[in-house]
């Protein structure tokens, strides 16, 4: 098997003042966690201002940071017939609604049965990134995340519509059931996301690494304790929505990360009733509604929707039941004092 390297570079910003070299990397470059990034700098493939450092050399604002993210490259994918939810589809890309459960694409833990799989199936000779490495997928959503998401079909749909992505011209609504009512009907969160200091394997705006992250919401519909929301994002920071939401104190529910028991027993005193619905949630009730980009060849501007996934209608479904039901209530006692 061989290997695949990726390169980067970037400078050091005035914030990033004083942060280890191992941390900031892997804060800067994706799946590059720091223990890793401390191996790559020992064996002098990262360099600062072109000098070799050791893994906890505190950056200066400034300098720049090169180097070569080494990893195995990954095994051909094996097309597998698996269903997709096809919302649209021409010579260079297509769009479908990714099911919550559903990995984007092949990792350590996921060989097969992921989406990748099932676009090499139903495509068989879509682009890659460096070869064989994520063939046509231009972004992601976490595995317990529905929703639609496009692919490039063709190596010219591949860079123009990266390109959109990296340049926010991409625009990018969420639809996500909070606990809480937010006190306004719309605002933005616009606090930065970093690797969390103690736990690496979460996201948080609480790090000396982080990056810009911008997120609008509006209230789309409100529940005795809970709020359902859409979401739009202008950066694509990891685990976003849910980092942001969190930082607002109204965290998506479902979250088996980004929660904690005191938001579960404010709802169960908010609405008694809805709380075994909240806890029968198997993933974060968060779904990718709408995509709005500009065709990689015509330059169309398209918006492309995916309904909502049916685990979470029948969330939403249960809690207007439950609201229609106390309503039902409060109106016979009205008639009765008549």
């Amino acid at each position: 098997m061989s290997n695949h390297v990726q390169s980067f570079s970037f400078r050091v910003d005035r914030i990033q003042n004083g942060i280890r070299l191992d941390t900031l990397v892997a804060s800067e470059v994706d799946a590059c966690s720091r223990s890793f990034a401390a191996v790559l700098i020992r064996q002098g493939h990262i360099t600062v201002d072109g000098s070799r450092k050791k893994p906890g050399y505190p950056v200066k604002a400034g300098e720049r940071v090169c180097g070569e993210l080494i990893t195995a490259e990954t095994p051909p994918f094996s097309p597998e017939d698996i269903p997709l939810t096809i919302l649209y589809e021409d010579a260079e890309l297509i769009a479908v609604n990714k099911p919550a459960g559903l990995v984007v694409h092949p990792a350590p833990g996921h060989a097969g049965g992921t989406l990748v799989n099932a676009l090499m199936h139903h495509c068989p000779n879509l682009p890659g990134i460096s070869g064989q490495l994520r063939p046509g997928i231009v972004h992601r959503l976490d595995m317990d995340t529905s929703g639609v998401m496009v692919v490039a079909k063709t190596d010219r749909a591949m860079q123009r519509l990266a390109e959109q992505f990296k340049a926010r011209r991409v625009r990018k609504h969420y639809l996500a059931l909070v606990y809480g009512v937010p006190d306004k009907a719309s605002g933005s969160v616009d606090l930065p996301i970093g690797r969390h200091p103690v736990d690496r394997k979460k996201m948080s705006t609480i790090t000396r690494s982080a990056r810009t992250a911008l997120t609008y919401w509006t209230v789309v519909n409100v529940f005795a304790g809970a709020a359902l929301l859409k979401l739009d994002i202008r950066t694509g920071r990891t685990h976003q929505i849910r980092v942001h939401c969190l930082s607002m104190g109204h965290p998506v529910i479902g979250d088996p990360v980004y929660r904690n028991r005191g938001n579960d027993r404010q709802l169960r005193d908010a609405e008694p009733k809805m709380f075994p619905v909240v806890r029968s949630c198997k993933r974060q009730m968060l779904h990718a509604w709408k995509l709005r980009f500009n065709h990689p060849v015509s330059g169309k501007r398209m918006a492309i929707t995916a309904s909502i996934a049916e685990d979470m209608a029948d969330v939403i479904d249960h809690f207007e039941s439950i609201q229609l039901s106390h309503a039902e209530d409060r109106d016979e006692r009205i008639d009765g004092r008549d």
